[in-house]
């Protein structure tokens, strides 16, 4: 990936580019957003243009340098990964970073280290890579992708240069989509209203089909949640665990059911809610419940969200929630 084929975040690259061109380059970033805003990519690209043999602000593509950036096959671009649900322990990060830091590039001007999930860093390797972060090497960056900021240290942020991802603007993720997928306009005006600025969820939601087997799981939930018996809830609750890599996406979906209410209570507007082929059911939900209720379900799906980052049992974090979602129906 290169920095002209990034869509958005155009602030962002504009920065990187500058610092390249000014040889101002820090030995540490925190690039911080929500899933699928575009965090990996600017740092593939950032480290691509880094180790570039021309030296540009911009990636040739076509060095030996940026070839093997192109095949994950760079020497000194170094990804360090770890299983879903586990720590970063503090060995991983001595034996992958700290320890080997020390060793010079193998054939560029840096060696760049990317830790994807960086939240997941217990403290103990936190302070371990905290000492790298303050006397590097010349040629030593670390690049931290997180969705969770607060998670990592405060010395960890002071010493590192933190940038943000911000939305996409819908109009570029409508082209996008149209361009590259040729879906019809309806599934694209469904995945930029989910997306919400985020191009990774709306290519997610407009391509995957388990995102269509998701939203129909949802649909199916929320449509029928006021009639629901104990052993339906159980079998919904089955049926959520099926998405457990997606368990958050499943309860963005969950939360954009309570904003179609909201709209349409407010406006009346069909136009407006993101589930137009199941307006006679939201518009039947809008008129029993009030707005107090709505803005209950809404905080109870943000702290399931909260519960299942914090890693609670997720059956039981659905099991509560929609329990408490199923209040007011009757």
């Amino acid at each position: 990936m290169d920095f002209k084929n990034i869509i958005g975040h155009e602030d962002i690259i504009s920065r990187f580019m500058s610092s390249i061109e000014t040889d101002r380059v820090s030995h540490a970033y925190i690039i911080a957003g929500e899933e699928g805003s575009g965090r990996y990519t600017l740092a593939e690209a950032f480290a691509k243009t880094l180790q570039c043999e021309e030296g540009g602000s911009e990636a040739c593509g076509h060095c030996k340098s940026c070839k093997q950036a192109e095949t994950d096959n760079h020497p000194d671009i170094i990804t360090i990964t770890h299983d879903k649900d586990t720590v970063l322990s503090v060995d991983l990060i001595r034996t992958q970073v700290v320890d080997t830091m020390g060793i010079k590039p193998y054939s560029s001007k840096y060696k760049i280290y990317i830790i994807r999930d960086a939240e997941m860093m217990n403290e103990e390797a936190q302070n371990a890579l905290l000492k790298t972060i303050e006397e590097p090497p010349e040629y030593g960056i670390i690049i931290l992708i997180t969705k969770q900021l607060e998670r990592l240290l405060p010395t960890i942020q002071s010493r590192s240069l933190v940038i943000s991802t911000k939305p996409v603007k819908e109009k570029d993720i409508h082209n996008y989509l149209e361009s590259h997928y040729g879906i019809d306009e309806e599934k694209i005006a469904f995945a930029i209203e989910y997306g919400q600025g985020n191009l990774g969820k709306a290519i997610l939601l407009a391509t995957n089909e388990e995102y269509e087997g998701l939203v129909r799981s949802v649909i199916d939930l929320e449509s029928n949640l006021f009639d629901m018996t104990m052993d339906e809830i159980t079998e919904a609750i089955k049926r959520c665990s099926n998405y457990k890599m997606n368990i958050c996406d499943y309860l963005d979906l969950m939360m954009m059911w309570y904003r179609d209410i909201l709209v349409l209570k407010v406006t009346g507007n069909p136009d407006r809610i993101l589930f137009k082929a199941q307006y006679s059911v939201i518009k039947e939900q809008a008129k029993y419940l009030s707005f107090n209720e709505l803005d209950d379900k809404q905080r109870a799906i943000e702290a399931a969200k909260k519960r299942i980052a914090a890693n609670a049992d997720m059956e039981d974090i659905m099991r509560l929630l929609i329990m408490t979602l199923k209040e007011g129906y009757s």
